[in-house]
């Protein structure tokens, strides 16, 4: 269980199971690697590389390895990158 203050100033934590703040990302390479193991259990599955999490509230997204924040995006609309 963790928690993390967004930039926008949300609170974010991962506390309930499940919530809408951590997303499960897989490489195309890792998920390959987990569906040739074969026949397994979902509880069997293993946690992606990185951990990502989403804030509800602006759309930043927050990218952790070994529990430190190493990248985060900011969202912009497609009429800012359109210029419309």
């Amino acid at each position: 269980m963790a928690s993390f203050y967004c930039k926008c100033g949300n609170r974010l934590n991962n506390v309930m199971a499940p919530n809408d703040t951590e997303w499960r990302v897989y490489s195309d390479k890792e998920w390959d690697d987990i569906i040739n193991i074969g026949n397994m259990d979902s509880v069997d599955i293993p946690f992606p590389s990185v951990e990502v999490w989403r804030c509800p509230k602006c759309e930043r997204v927050y990218v952790f390895k070994d529990n430190r924040l190493i990248k985060y995006y900011v969202l912009h609309s497609i009429d800012e990158f359109t210029g419309k």
